[in-house]
C-alpha cells in the first residue's frame, strides 16, 4: 500500500531524478483547489437572533435549528453562533446546509420569517456578504444617500380617458411585423395611437386588467404602457415561449422549452439556482424572480401496459387564486402543491397529496360562502376511478386545506371544471360510457357554491356527448354544443346542437332548478362567446373550412314571451345571422358592445382580416389586411361604482341615451358636413384649373390669329344660309281621346 503523507519518509523522495518547480500539476489544482464562491455556497449567515449567554445558547441553538431544516438538512455542530468578549452572543449564526440549493431555499423562505414575537430572521448566503461586504467596498464614513429628484410617471391607466369623450375601446393588431394600437371607431377607419415595427418576435398580450402591453422575446419578455408607449419593465427569460399573468398584475409565469442555462459569467436577472429550469415566477412591481421551476417529466407508462398518449401540454401549469395570494401547481396524479405569495414558500411546507388527481381549478372569485364567515380561496379537483374506488369531485378550502364538499362518480371517462365568473356556481360536465363502453352521454354536475352545504343539481336530460359548455357571465344561464357523433378528428365536422339553459323563477332572491329553454339542431357550431356583461351571446363555427356561420342572441328579449317559457328567467330570440369565411377567432369588447372576428394567418393564407360587429349582429366594418396574425380587445379594470350607483345608473339610462345619441347624431353630422365642404373645395379647385386653361388657350389663338370660337366659325360654314323672306309657318294638330263613356236607359 502507498504511504500516506504523514508517513512518508525522505528516503522516499529522489530529489535529483526531477526538480518540483518544473513538475506542471495545473490539471491537478484546477480539479481539487476549493473556490471561495463554490466552497461556501451551502453557507447562510443568519441575523436577528436574540441575544443569549453560553448557559441559554444550546437552547436557543436547537429552537433554531428546528426553523432551519424546514427547508434543508443541518445539524447542531454545522452551526456556529459568535459570542462577544462579555459573554454574550453577537446575534447572528453561521449555518452550513447539506447543499448549495438548500442554502437558496433558506434565503428564499426563510428571510423575513418571525422567530418569535420579538424576533425577525434575516438569511443571506455567506457568499453575498463577502461579495459584497468585503474590505474596500463599504465606507467606513457614513454618507448620506442622494436623494433624486422627483419625476412624475406616466399614467398607466390614461387608456381609460378616452380623448374624444365618447367611451371608446382600444385594440391591437398584429399584422406582418407590424403591431399597432388603434381605438375603435366603429363604422369609420380606427384611430391609430401608435404603430412599431418588429414591436415583438411571437406575439402580443395585454395583461388582465389591461395596464401592460407584453412583448416576447429571444431575450426574454417586456411591458409597455402609459400614453408614450414606453417599455415600463423587463423580464429576462432567455428563449421564452409562453406567457400568464396573475388575475390582479402582481405576479408573471414565464415559461421556455429550452431549460435555462446561466453561462459562467453569470446573468443579469437568474442566479445559479435557475440554471435548469423551465419556469419562472416574476415580481412584476420589482422585475425580480421569485423562483423557479423545472418541467415535471410526464409519467412513463406500468409494466405491461401500452405507452399511453403523450398528454397535452398543460398552460398555464401554474393557476392563481383570486387574490394573487397563492398559486398552485398539478403534479399529475399525484398532488397539488399550493405555494403562498410573495414568498412562494409551500403552504405549510408540504403538497397536497390527492391520489390520482387529473385537474384542477381556482374560483375565478373570492367567494363568500352562506354560513362561513372566515377567509378563504377555493379551488376544485377531480379523480378519476381507480380500482374499484369511483371518480371524485372535491371542492377544497384554502389555507385551511378543508374539503367542504366532495361528490362520487361512476362510469366516468372524462370531466371539465366550468367555474361561473362570480364563483357562486361550478359546472363539472361529466363524460359517462355505457357498460359496454360502446356509446357514451353527458351529464351536468351543478355546485351551488354560496348556498348552505354547497348542494349539488344534475342535469342529466342530455342524451349526447357536450363538446363545449359557457356560463353567462355575471349570470346563471349556460349554453352547452352537443353532437351526437363520435368526438375527434374527422374529415367532415359533425352535425351539432346548441342548447340553452336557465333556472326556473324563484320566490325572492332565490335561483330556481336549472331547466332546458330551447335546442336548435342541425347546426355545424362548435364555440361559444358570451358577451363580458351577460345576455348577449355569440355561437359561431370557427376553424372550419366549410362553414363559418355567426348567431348572435338575445336571452332577455323585449318581445313577447312564449306561453312555454313563462317559468323561466329567460326570452331567446336569434337577432342576426353572419357569415366570415375562415374565421378562426372571435373576442367581445370588454363593454360588450362590439364583437371582433377574424381569420390568423398563424392558421391559414386565406382571407386575412378582421370584421367588426355590434352586439345586434349588425356588421360595422370589413378589412382584408395581408398577413394578419392577432386582434385583442384591450381589458378594462372593474369599476370603481358600488352596485347603488350602477343601479342608479340603469335607472336613469334613458336620460343618458338621449344624451349620447344627441352626440353622436352631432358627430356624424359634423362629419357629413366635412365632407361636403371637402367635395365643394373640389370642384371649385377644378373649375379654377379650368378657367385658368381656357385663358391660356384663348391667348395663344390670338397670338396666333386663329378665331376665339373654332366652333362657331364652323358651323356657320357648314350650315346653309337661311332666307331672310321665308314666312313661318305654324302647324296645329288637334287630337281627341275618348275619356269615358257611360250608357243610361230611361223608361
Amino acid at each position: 500500500m502507498a504511504p500516506s503523507f504523514d508517513h512518508l519518509r525522505d528516503e522516499d523522495l529522489d530529489e535529483d531524478d526531477f526538480d518540483v518547480d518544473e513538475v506542471d500539476i495545473s490539471d491537478i489544482r484546477e480539479k481539487y483547489e476549493v473556490q471561495l464562491e463554490q466552497g461556501y455556497d451551502a453557507f447562510v449567515v443568519v441575523d436577528g437572533l436574540p441575544e443569549v449567554n453560553e448557559e441559554q445558547k444550546p437552547k436557543l441553538v436547537k429552537f433554531l435549528l428546528k426553523k432551519l431544516n424546514t427547508v434543508g438538512k443541518t445539524r447542531e455542530d454545522l452551526i456556529f453562533m459568535p459570542m462577544g468578549e462579555d459573554g454574550k452572543s453577537l446575534r447572528f449564526a453561521f449555518v452550513e446546509y447539506s447543499s448549495p440549493a438548500e442554502a437558496a431555499a433558506a434565503c428564499r423562505q426563510l428571510d423575513l420569517v418571525p422567530l418569535d414575537k420579538k424576533h425577525t430572521l434575516r438569511v443571506n448566503k455567506l457568499t453575498d456578504v463577502d461579495r459584497y461586504g468585503r474590505e474596500g467596498r463599504i465606507d467606513d464614513e457614513y454618507t448620506p444617500p442622494k436623494i433624486e429628484e422627483f419625476q412624475e410617471k406616466e399614467h398607466l391607466r390614461s387608456f381609460m380617458a378616452d380623448p374624444s369623450g365618447r367611451g371608446r375601446d382600444q385594440f391591437i393588431m398584429f399584422r406582418g411585423e407590424s403591431v399597432g394600437v388603434f381605438w375603435n371607431n366603429e363604422k369609420e377607419t380606427p384611430e391609430n395611437i401608435v404603430d412599431r415595427q418588429h414591436w415583438t418576435e411571437t406575439f402580443v398580450q395585454w395583461s388582465p386588467l389591461g395596464t401592460y402591453l407584453t412583448s416576447v422575446h429571444a431575450q426574454g419578455v417586456q411591458l409597455w404602457g402609459g400614453p408614450s408607449w414606453t417599455r415600463q419593465r423587463r423580464f429576462a427569460h432567455p428563449f421564452v415561449n409562453l406567457v400568464a399573468f396573475s388575475p390582479n398584475e402582481k405576479y408573471l409565469v414565464t415559461w421556455s422549452n429550452r431549460p435555462i442555462s446561466i453561462p459562467e459569467e453569470g446573468h443579469p436577472a437568474l442566479s445559479v439556482e435557475d440554471d435548469g429550469k423551465n419556469y419562472v415566477i416574476w415580481d412584476i412591481e420589482t422585475s425580480k424572480p421569485l423562483r423557479s421551476f423545472a418541467q415535471l417529466d410526464t409519467p412513463a407508462a406500468a409494466e405491461g401496459e401500452a405507452p399511453k398518449k403523450a398528454p397535452k401540454f398543460p398552460w398555464p401549469a401554474f393557476k392563481w387564486s383570486a387574490d394573487d395570494k397563492y398559486v398552485a401547481r398539478l403534479n399529475p396524479g399525484q398532488s397539488i402543491s399550493v405555494y403562498e405569495l410573495p414568498r412562494m414558500n409551500l403552504l405549510d411546507k408540504t403538497a397536497i397529496k390527492i391520489e390520482g388527481v387529473v385537474d384542477f381549478d381556482w374560483a375565478p372569485a373570492t367567494v363568500q360562502r352562506d354560513g362561513v364567515k372566515t377567509y378563504e380561496q377555493l379551488f376544485c379537483f377531480w379523480t378519476p376511478e381507480i380500482g374499484s374506488n369511483p371518480a371524485r369531485v372535491g371542492l377544497m378550502s384554502i389555507p385551511s386545506k378543508q374539503v367542504v364538499r366532495s361528490l362520487n362518480l361512476f362510469s366516468v371517462s372524462d370531466a371539465k371544471l366550468h367555474w361561473q365568473s362570480e364563483g357562486a356556481y361550478l359546472c363539472v360536465k361529466v363524460d359517462r360510457h355505457s357498460k359496454s363502453k360502446k356509446s357514451q352521454a353527458t351529464t351536468l354536475e351543478i355546485f351551488r357554491v354560496k348556498e348552505k352545504g354547497v348542494p349539488v343539481e344534475v342535469v342529466d336530460t342530455i342524451k349526447d356527448t357536450v363538446i363545449n359548455f359557457a356560463w353567462e357571465p355575471k349570470g346563471d344561464r349556460f349554453v352547452i354544443i352537443t353532437t351526437t357523433e363520435p368526438v375527434g378528428a374527422t374529415a367532415v365536422p359533425p352535425k351539432t346542437s346548441v342548447a340553452f339553459f336557465c333556472p326556473e323563477k324563484a320566490k325572492g332572491n332565490a335561483v330556481g332548478n336549472f331547466k332546458h329553454l330551447r335546442t336548435l339542431e342541425k347546426k355545424n357550431s362548435n364555440a361559444i362567446y358570451w358577451s363580458p356583461k351577460g345576455r348577449f351571446v355569440v355561437v359561431a363555427t370557427v376553424a372550419n373550412t366549410q362553414s363559418s356561420d355567426l348567431d348572435f342572441y338575445d336571452l332577455d328579449f323585449e318581445g313577447e314571451k312564449p306561453e312555454s317559457d313563462k317559468d323561466l328567467t329567460a326570452n331567446l330570440q336569434l337577432m342576426n345571422t353572419a357569415d366570415h369565411y375562415g374565421v378562426t377567432d372571435v373576442e367581445w369588447d370588454p363593454s360588450g358592445r362590439f364583437v371582433a372576428t377574424w381569420a390568423s394567418a398563424w392558421k391559414h393564407s386565406m382571407e386575412n382580416g378582421y370584421h367588426l360587429y355590434d352586439f345586434k349582429g349588425e356588421q360595422l366594418r370589413e378589412e382584408a389586411i395581408e398577413k394578419f396574425k392577432q386582434f385583442q380587445w384591450r381589458p378594462r379594470p372593474a369599476t370603481l361604482l358600488s352596485k347603488e350607483e350602477q343601479k342608479a345608473i340603469r335607472r336613469n339610462l334613458r336620460e343618458y341615451s338621449r344624451i349620447f345619441e344627441q352626440e353622436d347624431a352631432e358627430r356624424i353630422s359634423s362629419a357629413d358636413v366635412a365632407v361636403v365642404e371637402a367635395r365643394r373645395r373640389l370642384l371649385e379647385e377644378w373649375f379654377a384649373w379650368r378657367e385658368a386653361i381656357r385663358q391660356e388657350v384663348a391667348e395663344e389663338r390670338e397670338i396666333y390669329g386663329l378665331p376665339a370660337d373654332p366652333v362657331a366659325d364652323l358651323i356657320k360654314a357648314k350650315t346653309p344660309e337661311l332666307a331672310t323672306d321665308q314666312e313661318e309657318q305654324v302647324i296645329e294638330e288637334i287630337m281627341e281621346e275618348v275619356l269615358e263613356e257611360t250608357e243610361e236607359i230611361v223608361q
